[in-house]
């Protein structure tokens, strides 16, 4: 999670709520494990102009 958040340049904390959220691609869940696949993060570009992750009003 912390090298996710690295990569995504975001709080450890604001990604697993928009994990929680549905906003993260390739997320596996695996008992209560949560696992990313780096490939996909690694082609998910979120936008430019926006927040990396999450919406603000």
């Amino acid at each position: 999670m912390d090298e996710a958040a690295v990569l995504l340049r975001v709080n450890r904390k604001t990604l697993y709520e928009s994990i929680r959220r549905g906003e993260v691609p390739g997320v596996l869940h695996i008992g209560r494990s949560v696992r990313l696949r780096r490939s996909v993060l690694l082609s998910w570009t979120p936008g430019n102009s926006s927040p990396a992750l999450g919406k603000k009003p």
